[in-house]
């Protein structure tokens, strides 16, 4: 579970600050999806990265599996984001010279302690994920030779590589068209629920959000509606 407690997060802006947080709370509960909407520059993006402990707030905490993350030294952070958080950017950003299968199993050699010795799960786990969203004949394919659809579900199972208990998803379909962007949308709300994962996922596209298990609107930083996910 990842649960936001009275989070606000500042910039600085010349002599002042401006708000890009303010004071929001939500959680998301294992195999759910919860959607995170509202107009450009509302804070969605900026939640997102609070969450992923990539910036600390102001004030506030995010609590990930009993754990309070906003107190964790940089180095602790690091950590927790590579055992505990799965994070799927806007952007694919595939490395150009890996294959779909060198891409997720890059993952098992980012700093992680004796990774040599465990490459060979780290194989069959890219296998299983791969198969699982859909790519099991095109892992020997560079990103070159796949499609916009086909790199992000391979983003999405890079993600899910170390078995995360949260995934993080930022747009992830706002370089795709519509019947593309259903495709990741099903895919991610599936991967949720097998997987069990506690899935937050920003997006514009209104046409998806029935599917969510809760969805909160943002303005200005401020949650101006929700509608909760069943604990």
């Amino acid at each position: 579970m990842i649960r936001l407690d009275d989070i606000t997060l500042t910039f600085p802006d010349g002599d002042n600050r401006v708000t890009a947080v303010n004071r929001v709370s939500l959680t998301a509960h294992p195999g759910t999806v919860t959607g995170i909407t509202g107009p450009s520059g509302s804070g969605k993006s900026s939640l997102l990265a609070v969450a992923a402990t990539l910036i600390r707030p102001d004030s506030g905490h995010v609590i990930i599996d009993d754990v309070d993350v906003t107190r964790l030294t940089p180095g602790e952070a690091t950590e927790t984001r590579r055992n505990m958080i799965g994070i799927v950017f806007q952007q694919s950003n595939l490395i150009p010279s890996l294959t779909a299968l060198e891409q997720l199993s890059v993952m098992n050699e980012l700093g992680a302690r004796q990774s040599r010795r465990s490459r060979a799960n780290a194989t069959r786990r890219a296998d299983q994920l791969l198969d699982a969203v859909g790519l099991a004949d095109h892992q020997g394919k560079r990103p070159h030779q796949l499609s916009g659809g086909q790199r992000q579900r391979v983003n999405i199972a890079r993600a899910l590589m170390n078995d995360p208990s949260v995934l993080l998803v930022d747009e992830p379909t706002s370089a795709l068209d519509r019947e593309r962007g259903a495709s990741i949308i099903e895919l991610i709300l599936r991967l949720t629920d097998e997987l069990n994962t506690s899935t937050m996922l920003v997006t514009h596209d209104l046409v998806h959000l029935p599917r969510m298990h809760g969805v909160v609107s943002l303005v200005d930083g401020k949650i101006v509606d929700a509608v909760s996910a069943a604990a």
